[in-house]
């Protein structure tokens, strides 16, 4: 199954947001989860945005192309709500905040189409540049290593193996580091989507919005949901609620990102209250058409509430 996962697919999917100015690295690390005060040229950050309730609004891999430059990468469906809000906090700070989208093409690779270009993996979240082209390490997936490559759109695509876009989608979802999409705004703290366990979530920094609520989370033993590794024999959605078949009428989780299974099936991440998750028994839907769930084993450890 690891051989299949190997190749590369366009990411049509995934927009760009730059912000430029000498004070664009510190506007962010007021406002996002990660620290991009220290973000150096060779590294890139997965981050959240928050409202003030903690809740995300949009997940980001930023990264700098120079001392000025910052390129926040997310989905395309939450990017012009997100730029908006995000300009709203700019006021005298010295950044401009614009959706470069159509200046750059974005690529997955996986397996050999990486490592043609990389010569060897790099740990998550190394990032290397080669003239105008961008290489973000990303967490590996079956054991193949992959990576987001970002070049401007007047460039051709790499070469290499075609990669289907529904087996990267099942890449990312191996992973289990999400991706907030549009149907997902507003209901998880970050914490309720593991990103304080993969390196989405810092601690030590200053405020940000949303802040107080994320830190409560962690350091008060009172994270009540996680994200979890997930399998249905049929097709499930994206923001489907999750019910226990105890319980059909309060849901105890929703489907958080899918794709089909290269051996059948569908894959997914899902995010559960701990104990539902902790009893078994799930299922995507309460009644009708409702399907069967069985969690699998997540590609890391959690980060320890009180760590």
């Amino acid at each position: 199954m690891t051989s299949k996962l190997n190749g590369i697919t366009p990411l049509t999917h995934l927009g760009v947001i730059r912000a430029q100015g000498e004070e664009a690295a510190k506007f962010l690390h007021g406002q996002l989860t990660n620290d991009f005060s220290l973000l150096g040229l060779h590294e890139a950050r997965l981050a959240a945005f928050l409202s003030a309730k903690g809740r995300m609004q949009a997940s980001f891999i930023g990264f700098k192309r120079s001392p000025t430059e910052v390129l926040l990468v997310c989905s395309r469906d939450v990017l012009a709500a997100t730029l908006q809000r995000l300009s709203m906090f700019v006021l005298r700070a010295k950044v401009k905040l614009t959706d470069v989208s159509a200046e750059f093409a974005l690529y997955g690779l996986a397996g050999d189409a990486l490592l043609s270009i990389a010569s060897n993996p790099c740990p998550t979240w190394a990032k290397t540049d080669f003239d105008s082209k961008t290489l973000v390490h990303l967490p590996p997936a079956v054991g193949q290593p992959r990576g987001l490559w970002l070049v401007p759109a007047s460039e051709p695509a790499p070469a290499g193996q075609s990669l289907g876009a529904s087996l990267w989608a099942w890449g990312e979802v191996q992973s289990g580091v999400a991706t907030l999409t549009a149907p997902l705004v507003d209901a998880f703290v970050p914490q309720m989507l593991n990103y304080e366990s993969v390196g989405g979530v810092n601690f030590q920094k200053g405020c940000y919005p949303g802040q107080e609520v994320v830190a409560r989370s962690q350091f008060r033993g009172v994270i009540k949901r996680r994200a979890y590794a997930a399998h249905a024999p049929a097709e499930i959605a994206v923001g489907a609620e999750v019910f226990a078949s105890t319980d059909l009428e309060q849901p105890c989780g929703t489907v958080v990102q899918v794709a089909p299974a290269p051996g059948g099936g569908w894959d997914a991440i899902v995010s559960l209250q701990i104990a539902a998750a902790e009893q078994g028994g799930l299922q995507v839907g309460a009644a009708g058409q409702a399907v069967p769930l069985t969690l699998g084993t997540l590609p890391y450890a959690l980060l320890s509430q009180t760590a």
